[in-house]
């Protein structure tokens, strides 16, 4: 057979093996997201169920425990106070940790170094110990426990959270923009809003996202600050296992996934997941 020929009838190609490495990962990764989404799942399930107590399977199901929440005034009050806090000490970490973030991420000296670090301490305290420590000092300045004492105290945690994140994507960006704008005759308040913030939002949303969550399911801290009008869900949730065990919990819980889902959607729609973290 001539070159020409064999150019126009290629050889036929076998079939590749699949080898058992790819299928026993495959199977790896659905046994590990299955032990991961399995708990939540039956916590959504359970929350449908028309039983006067948790119990698996389902006797039957029923809307009943959803109308609990809506019934029962300390959840939906706690609830509403859980979210009030979580944007407000977003937007109060996003003031105090977004330009300590970008004076840090320039800053070479010895100080620059300290300060990275100190952004990092709120969330490598425990939880507890730092929550103790807040609430002898903030009685100490007559704030006691009350709901600016609950907003400072998750204004702290989410700090480290907004920081190192726009601390991440502005290391990651060349200053030669804000040279050129520096060059250019730019003044430091127009450079700092026309090129500096519009380069690390990626890193603000991300960091307001994680600080929000975080706080809507904060427990440790907000045990110490919660006073008759100032409780949050997660204690609201804990004081009231302690006396009942009935499904409207997963039904709160249920609640409290589906308004973090819904931040992520939001987020999604408004400006994209996958930009948050392009670099």
């Amino acid at each position: 057979m001539s070159k020409a020929s064999a150019a126009q009838f290629p050889a036929e190609r076998r079939p590749k093996k699949v080898g058992w490495g790819p299928l026993l990962l495959s199977l790896y990764v659905l046994l590990f997201f299955g032990f991961l989404l399995m708990p939540i799942m039956v916590v959504v399930v359970v929350s449908f169920s028309s039983s006067s107590f948790i119990t698996f399977p389902l006797p039957g199901f029923s809307l009943q425990w959803y109308q609990r929440i809506i019934d029962y005034r300390p959840f939906m009050q706690s609830l509403l106070v859980s979210i009030e806090i979580a944007v407000l000490s977003g937007l109060a970490g996003t003031a105090l940790g977004v330009p300590a973030a970008i004076w840090a991420a320039r800053e070479q000296s010895w100080s620059g170094e300290l300060c990275k670090n100190f952004m990092l301490a709120p969330i490598s305290v425990p939880a507890i110990l730092l929550g103790f420590s807040l609430l002898y000092m903030l009685s100490a300045m007559t704030l006691g426990v009350s709901f600016i004492s609950l907003l400072i105290t998750h204004t702290v945690v989410a700090i480290p959270y907004i920081s190192r994140t726009v601390l991440a994507v502005y290391r990651a960006t060349p200053p030669d923009f804000e040279e050129a704008a520096a060059v250019l005759g730019a003044t430091r308040r127009r450079i700092l809003f026309d090129i500096t913030i519009p380069l690390i939002k990626p890193g603000i949303f991300a960091g307001v996202l994680f600080s929000v969550l975080i706080s809507l399911d904060n427990l440790p801290l907000s045990f110490f600050f919660g006073g008759a009008d100032s409780n949050t869900l997660p204690v609201i949730m804990l004081s009231y296992m302690q006396n009942q065990f009935d499904p409207s919990i997963a039904a709160i819980a249920t609640v409290q996934m589906l308004i973090a889902i819904g931040a992520l959607a939001v987020v999604n729609a408004v400006y994209g997941i996958e930009k948050l973290t392009a670099a």
